[in-house]
This record gives structure tokens, sequence and C-alpha cells, in this order.
């Protein structure tokens, strides 16, 4: 088991080019391989464990929540509102093409200036991480780990990126733009009415993000290739398929 924990701190570290040389030292510990040394307790491994998912959050957040980290990203991209798809073939007919463009792509920025906020929030997570929960990522599915983020932290998550995103929108126009395209698709749609943009683009941010944390996971569980050590090789090729 004690093996076993400590594969598990290193769910999402596949975000990471390397791991810091301390943590890798005190994980080789956990996982039985530290050179003679006394096997660490649990609540030793838990610690790592904890550190090691401080590391790897930080590092995947920083993935998305930069410049292009949505826009370039088809997985994850901020799609135009429905109300505005329904009715985009007929605004590019009529010339309003960059109207269209400029608004999608303010969208995507507002969900990259939110994303940053999420590291203070997964750390508290994991701050609050017990020995149950990590037994219960390591028995569960090969989300298990975004799973317990998601349960932790998106009620407050969502009441945190919200003004971000409000701030964000009004900053790159996106909100102008949305009045201005809506004025425009009123001509074309009767009865078109305005959606709550900042919502809108809170939730698309939010999937996107733990979207992203699941692909680590995934990829780190599964993918031998995406075991960038040793001590990601051994302990996860002993794993069963």
């Amino acid at each position: 088991m004690k093996r076993s924990l400590a594969g598990v701190a290193l769910l999402l570290l596949s975000a990471c080019a390397g791991m810091p040389p301390e943590l890798a030292g005190v994980l080789e510990q956990a996982a039985g391989g530290g050179m003679g040394s006394a096997a660490l307790t649990e609540s030793e491994i838990v610690a790592g464990l904890k550190e090691a998912l401080n590391t790897g959050t930080t590092r995947a957040v920083g993935h998305i929540g930069v410049t292009d980290g949505f826009w370039r990203n088809p997985q994850i991209n901020v799609p135009l509102p429905e109300q505005v798809r329904k009715v985009e073939k007929t605004l590019r007919t009529f010339g309003q093409g960059k109207m269209v463009d400029e608004f999608h792509l303010s969208l995507n920025r507002a969900a990259e200036a939110a994303v940053p906020e999420a590291t203070a929030i997964f750390v508290a997570a994991i701050r609050d991480m017990t020995l149950s929960d990590a037994r219960r990522i390591l028995n569960g599915a090969d989300n298990a780990a975004t799973e317990y983020f998601r349960g932790k932290t998106l009620p407050v998550l969502t009441q945190r990126f919200r003004p971000i995103v409000t701030r964000a929108t009004a900053s790159v126009g996106a909100t102008r733009k949305y009045k201005d395209l809506s004025a425009k698709v009123g001509k074309y749609a009767p009865g078109y009415q305005l959606q709550d943009l900042d919502a809108y683009v809170t939730d698309k941010a939010l999937s996107g993000l733990f979207a992203t944390l699941a692909a680590e996971e995934v990829k780190i569980r599964q993918d031998p290739a995406a075991r960038t050590s040793e001590l990601l090789k051994r302990v996860f090729g002993s794993r069963r398929p």
C-alpha cells in the first residue's frame, strides 16, 4: 500500500518537465527505494502526496491560465454562445465575420485570465487532504483525483472566478462586443435575448480547467510515455492495466 500511495502522489506531475530533486528523494523513500533508509510512515507519505499535488496542479494551471491557453486548445476552447452560433453563418454572410471572431477571442481571453485563481484554491484542498482521501484516489477511477478537486473546490472556484471573468470581459471588450453583436443578431433572429455572458464564460472556464486536470491524470495513470522518471515507471508499471 505504501508504494502505491507514493505513486498516487505523482498523479498530476505529468504536466511537469521534471520533478524537484528534494521531492523525488522523499518519494523514492516512500516507494521503498530509499537506499537502505527506513520506509516512511503513512502520514509522511500523505505529506509527500500533498507536496507533489501542489507542484502538479500549479504547473497544470499554468498551461491554460496564459495567453492562448484556451484559445489555441481545441479541447477547451470557449465556443460562441449557442444563440450566436445559430446565426453565425448569417452574420458572416452580411459582413459581420470580424466582429464574430473578435467576440469569440474575447471570451477565451476572459477564461485565461480567471484560471490562475485556481492555484491557491487547489492548494487549500490539498492541505485538507486526509489519508482516507488518498486511499479513495488510489482505488478510484482514472479521474479520481480530479473528482476529489471538483468536489472540494467547485463552489469556491465559481465564486472566485465570476468577478475575475466580469473584469476580464470588460477589459477585453467582450461585453461591449456581445451587445454590439446581439444588436446585429436581433435583425435576423426576432425575439433574441441577451444571456448572462459572465456566467457562461465562468462555466466554460471551469469545465476547461477540470478537463485539463482529468487529461493529465489519465495520462500519468495509463501512458508509459508520460512517466518521465524511473520512479514513475516503477510505480505505475507495477499497476494493473
